[in-house]
């Protein structure tokens, strides 16, 4: 029984006729004719009933449409897989990844990806999720690794990858105390953020209405680690992603909020109306993956 045969089998069954499974298999109709009788001939059994009006299947016959439409399908589906992995391993990834990803290892993400498609080019980017969408608006991004803040434009299709929250950070001098607080509680003193316009200098501003006090902010950092070192250095507090505060780097003083606000889910987001490339597929089956 041979691939071709089930082929030509399922054409006739489907459309009811040798000629116009001929006709969409672009082959003559004699050549058709050949190979359902060679089936039938190895098979010992009559597939179809055949009059001078139409061709119908026999009990035998539709026993194996079921058959040859499932093996039929998984072909299909093999071929796709591998022209998908021919695509991965001829293509090219940008990634862009704002330094807070939560609890994702991205150094040791993209090593085991790289160890799965070794011949594909990888190219990573680092910013605020703002310019890291522009880029990707632009087509110098494949895809982005950041916060999905509440008011991401409906052009970008997110996808919800691990979890983030929000800690206050104070110098490591012990004059912030102990335990839990509150962002009221250090209403007088100087906060250290993003600048303005960033998501996490508008969760910062919101945050502290909703205690009722406006903070004032007079040192900006271009991005978390810059806000860790300024507060380290004794230039203020800051609230920050706990991922950020407690990776290495200058020590500080991390505090849990007695009601933190919330810091959006790190995800991976992409163009609503951009195809993903069959990169862009793997990588996402990769961070996907169960496990």
């Amino acid at each position: 029984m041979e691939l071709r045969q089930l082929t030509y089998f399922e054409a006739v069954a489907r459309l009811g006729g040798f000629s116009r499974a001929a006709e969409q298999l672009r082959i003559a109709q004699p050549a058709v004719s050949a190979q359902i009788r060679n089936l039938e001939r190895e098979l010992g059994t009559t597939l179809f009933e055949r009059t001078t009006r139409r061709v119908t299947l026999t009990h035998a016959g539709e026993l194996l449409l079921v058959r040859a439409r499932a093996v039929l399908a998984e072909v299909q589906g093999a071929r796709a897989d591998l022209d998908q992995l021919a695509g991965v391993l001829r293509g090219r990834l940008s990634i862009g990844a704002t330094p807070v990803l939560g609890s994702l290892d991205l150094p040791a993400e993209l090593a085991g990806f790289h160890r799965r498609y070794p011949e594909l080019a990888i190219t990573t980017r680092t910013g605020l999720v703002a310019d890291l969408l522009d880029g990707l608006a632009d087509g110098d991004i494949d895809v982005v690794l950041g916060p999905i803040h509440d008011d991401l434009p409906e052009r970008y299709r997110a996808q919800r990858l691990v979890g983030e929250s929000l800690v206050l950070i104070t110098p490591p001098d012990g004059a912030a105390g102990t335990g839990t607080t509150t962002l009221a509680a250090h209403r007088d003193r100087p906060f250290v953020c993003l600048p303005a316009g960033s998501g996490l200098r508008s969760i910062l501003t919101r945050a502290a209405a909703d205690e009722g006090f406006t903070p004032r902010v007079p040192f900006e950092a271009p991005d978390p680690a810059g806000i860790r070192a300024l507060v380290a250095a004794g230039m203020g507090v800051a609230l920050l992603a706990e991922s950020a505060a407690t990776a290495d780097g200058p020590p500080v003083a991390v505090r849990r909020l007695k009601a933190p606000p919330r810091h959006p889910p790190i995800g991976l987001i992409r163009l609503r109306d951009r195809a993903p490339t069959p990169a862009v597929r793997a990588w996402q089956r990769h961070l996907t993956r169960p496990g």
